[in-house]
């Protein structure tokens, strides 16, 4: 996926303006809130598993690189042949390399945010090979040719009329807006193109570095036919996804599906095991893991931002944030949206890449207060806004304006002189002031006779003091 990261602020007027997205969004996002919140109170304990999931997730981080290892050397004892991609082109490579090695033509892949963002299926099928995305949500938007706008809900944004009328341009059927006859034709397409595959793609959700095993977690079952339909499946895994135990997984199970669907666990939860052994009758034949860095290792460097690596990737900031349900996932111009996407995007592109994206948020809490694993997300917005200014890549203007306050702070008489003679020229004028940015949605506040200074200034007779 080509970022438009650096188009946010020039884009942003459009999403603003489409009503039907925006009103898709927040109902999704409302209801995605409240089945999460009826789940959240069925678990007194809920802060102490957060905070539990938190310090496990911390102690996986600072030693990743042995983590990392371990892992490959516990899947390695299981038949699976692991690769180490540093960016997303070697990733791309690799896949490319072992396809053309058992002879693949056809790709059935399910939901893998690590694979938008380093574009595989662009790049196979400019190699020559088809890739078909089984995920009902993955599937509706590579019929419209769009990117996710969410991580768990791809398709968000649509409604049953625009999904009904995509399936009838592109499927070439009658058209529908009921959803059990729209999943029915999906599932009637994507049953032949699972049949036909070579290979099936998918990510991980986790991976235990004890037993060398991936989860995966999903409520299809597309992603357990792409891992055991195929006879060669490929698993791309972010290095930070790891968990020490198949024992852990009872936690991080309870706070995923809960955060990310509401749901107190989802429909298919699967353990990679590795290939079949001789005596079965199903499952590939080969498994393959490619565990993909492309700038995560850059989080370690710095001490607030590896907290971010903490993300299991649930959505359930995207649903609390009111800058989310205001603009919509492809406003932010890439795979990572909502806060954990404004924290992250900036490092996995660069700064100058995404430099507005901290500031399109509120800093209301609500997503650190909502976070399974206890990123402190409006803190991490906070520190990337700081970094920002501090590599002089915010706006002039910006700067300019705040040199002019610093100086204005620091002598209470300064201070005080504009506010009192913008009120009296405001009261003068017949017309409303208006102020660049601000009053293209709001107004600016008619003064009050009486300046705060002046008020808090008078005693009980009415005398000012203080001049």
């Amino acid at each position: 996926m080509i970022p438009r990261t650096k188009q946010f602020k020039k884009e942003l007027p459009q999403h603003l303006k489409n009503r039907v997205m925006r009103e898709n969004i927040a109902r999704a996002a409302w209801l995605s809130v409240q089945k999460r919140n009826e789940r959240v109170a069925e678990i007194p304990e809920w802060e102490e598993l957060r905070e539990k999931a938190s310090r496990i997730k911390r102690e996986v981080i600072e030693h990743l690189w042995e983590n990392l290892d371990i892992f490959q050397e516990n899947a390695g004892k299981r038949g699976i042949e692991v690769f180490r991609a540093a960016d997303a082109a070697e990733a791309n490579r690799l896949a490319e390399d072992i396809a053309r090695k058992h002879g693949i033509k056809r790709i059935a892949k399910s939901k893998s945010m690590l694979t938008e963002e380093i574009g595989f299926n662009d790049y196979m099928q400019e190699k020559g090979l088809e890739v078909v995305e089984t995920d009902l949500g993955e599937y509706i938007i590579q019929l419209a040719g769009e990117a996710p706008s969410h991580l768990t809900a791809p398709a968000l944004h649509k409604s049953r009329r625009e999904i009904g009328r995509l399936f009838q341009e592109k499927l070439n059927v009658p058209y529908s807006e009921n959803p059990e006859e729209l999943t029915a034709l999906a599932r009637q397409v994507l049953r032949e193109k699972f049949l036909a595959a070579d290979m099936g793609v998918t990510g991980a959700n986790f991976g235990i570095i004890e037993s060398g095993q991936i989860v995966v977690v999903e409520n299809e079952g597309n992603a357990r036919m792409c891992a055991a339909l195929p006879n060669v499946h490929l698993a791309f895994i972010g290095i930070e996804r790891l968990i020490p135990r198949v024992y852990d997984l009872d936690l991080f199970l309870t706070l995923l599906c809960r955060s990310a669907t509401g749901q107190k666990i989802t429909s298919f939860v699967s353990l990679i095991n590795g290939p079949r052994p001789p005596h079965a009758y199903d499952g590939p034949e080969k498994v393959y893991y490619i565990l993909v860095d492309n700038r995560r290792s850059s989080f370690l460097q710095d001490e607030q931002l590896k907290q971010a690596l903490y993300c299991i990737r649930c959505g359930a900031c995207y649903n609390v944030c009111p800058v989310y349900q205001n603009i919509g996932g492809h406003a932010y111009g890439w795979v990572y949206q909502g806060p954990i996407g404004a924290v992250i995007t900036p490092q996995l592109l660069g700064l100058p890449e995404a430099k507005d994206l901290p500031f399109a948020s509120s800093l209301c809490g609500a997503c650190s207060e909502t976070c399974p694993v206890k990123i402190p997300l409006h803190r991490l917005l906070l520190y990337q806004r700081r970094r920002i200014v501090e590599e002089s890549l915010s706006a002039g203007v910006e700067k300019a304006a705040f040199k002019v306050f610093a100086a204005l702070a620091r002598s209470p008489k300064l201070f005080a002189a504009p506010g009192r003679w913008i009120g009296r020229l405001q009261r003068l004028l017949p017309l409303q002031l208006r102020a660049p940015g601000w009053s293209k949605s709001r107004e600016l506040p008619q003064p009050a006779k009486q300046t705060f200074r002046e008020w808090w200034g008078k005693d009980a007779d009415g005398v000012i003091h203080g001049r």
